[in-house]
């Protein structure tokens, strides 16, 4: 018995659609919770700036990436990634927290 090929493309059709609509709800979650981690970290460096602290903390840096490293792992996800994910949103915080210390 021969498949009805415009059955079977409709159905993978709506399960790519389900599943697209999926990633763009998970991609705007992943904008929204960057954006309240970016706030928090806006306050860390004024914090800093009014105490002269220096903008990098590099044992608090070592210490979240064998978190996050910790973290993927468990959560199946590539550790290398994870750490790669975190080191570029450290040095944006970092870049801000020079910012912030200069004016």
């Amino acid at each position: 018995m021969e498949k009805n090929n415009n059955v079977i493309d409709e159905s993978v059709r709506a399960e790519l659609s389900r599943l697209r609509d999926s990633i763009d709800n998970i991609d705007a979650a992943v904008i929204h919770m960057l954006a309240e981690r970016f706030k928090c970290t806006q306050q860390v460096g004024h914090l800093k700036a009014e105490h002269k602290m220096p903008p990098a903390d590099h044992a608090r840096e070592a210490r979240q990436i064998a978190r996050l490293r910790e973290l993927a792992e468990n959560a199946k996800l590539d550790p290398a990634f994870a750490e790669k994910f975190l080191n570029f949103i450290v040095a944006e915080v970092i870049r801000h927290h020079e910012t912030i210390a200069r004016a």
